[in-house]
């Protein structure tokens, strides 16, 4: 007795070639969320508020937020007598940058 068996096409919600698009959105919201972050911090320190710690940060600069947290950083003069930050976040951009263009070409 043979059986039928019944292929069922699945469709992947992402194609391939639209990782590209999705992957330029991310690293816009990553880096506008990063800006904003820098920022809510220097307005948070100049109040003598609670602040958001230096770890969560470089967390969001991993994450792909490096370029818009170092113009923030400029930008309202915040943790630029850091090292940490003045040749980390920057470190972290170019190492990124060379791993990106590493695994798309």
């Amino acid at each position: 007795m043979k059986k039928l068996y019944r292929y069922v096409k699945i469709q992947s919600v992402v194609y391939l070639k639209d990782i590209g698009f999705y992957a330029c959105w991310y690293f816009v919201i990553i880096n506008l969320l990063s800006a904003v972050v820098c920022i809510s911090d220097k307005r948070r320190a100049v109040k003598n508020k609670w602040r958001i710690s230096e770890n969560s940060l470089m967390l969001l600069t991993v994450l792909g937020g490096g370029i818009g947290m170092y113009i923030a950083m400029l930008a309202v003069r915040h943790k630029t007598r850091r090292k940490k930050f003045m040749i980390g976040v920057p470190a972290i951009v170019i190492i990124e940058a060379v791993m990106l263009i590493y695994a798309f070409y």
